[in-house]
């Protein structure tokens, strides 16, 4: 049976204590790795920033046909000018000239045909762009409230960090003053059960929660001072002193 003074064994549970804190603040670490809040706010700006996409790309789509509309228009006032200066002129047949104002009056019909389309356009184009503002704003208060989230998030992370690092620091420093022995025995219990050491208080083992047998009890008080004993439950060191009724 390992052997310790009690003194070194219940130094233990210091290093229990760092050890423990490690694990919830590694814990704390994971959880605000997958925080839903910000997990949730991703999901939001993605819906947004595609929204944003979708309704640009249609603007982008109106623009190029409003552009076409437009030129249209140019080439047939250009062909209206051209036969009206022509007209002008005099030069030519009679039966030219009067091809020439049937032309223009047909001319004159295409060109209100797609004035009348332009200005179709240029009322879409109008509210298409009445969208993208609207979707801009929103995709920026989600963009906004994630890096809100994630500013926080990280913050904590980074407090977290420094604070596992003067643990761990602790930690070690305390370990380095164990004998080698004791200190390996408390590691393996460590690495198997999550709990190298734990007291036993009024016949409750603390390792597992669970007051011990009689049959158990009496085992452990009947060992030595210095012997080194386990919960039998979760295999932990058991700390004993007499002010814990054990």
């Amino acid at each position: 049976m390992a052997k310790a003074p009690q003194s070194e064994q219940h130094r233990l549970l210091d290093l229990q204590a760092l050890d423990s804190r490690l694990v919830k603040l590694g814990r704390r670490a994971t959880a605000l790795a997958a925080d839903p809040e910000v997990s949730a706010a991703e999901a939001a700006h993605a819906e947004t920033a595609a929204a944003q996409a979708a309704v640009e790309a249609e603007l982008a789509v109106v623009r190029k046909d409003l552009a076409a509309q437009e030129q249209e228009v140019e080439g047939v006032q250009a062909r209206i000018d051209k036969d009206q200066k022509r007209l002008d002129s005099g030069v030519g047949t009679s039966k030219d000239l009067v091809g020439l104002q049937h032309e223009l009056g047909t001319l004159g019909k295409r060109k209100a045909d797609l004035e009348d389309a332009e200005l179709e356009l240029m009322e879409t184009l109008d509210e298409v762009t009445g969208r993208v503002e609207a979707a801009t704003a929103a995709a920026t208060e989600t963009a906004a409230q994630l890096a809100r989230l994630e500013a926080g998030r990280d913050a904590e992370l980074a407090a977290i960090d420094a604070e596992r690092a003067e643990v761990a620091g602790q930690r070690n420093s305390l370990a380095g003053t164990f004998e080698p022995t004791l200190l390996a025995l408390y590691e393996k219990k460590l690495a198997q059960r999550g709990i190298g050491a734990a007291r036993l208080f009024h016949g409750v083992s603390e390792g597992s929660g669970i007051a011990l047998s009689p049959g158990d009890l009496a085992e452990i008080k009947a060992a030595a001072e210095d012997a080194v004993v386990f919960c039998p439950d979760s295999g932990c060191i058991l700390v004993r002193s007499a002010e814990w009724g054990s």
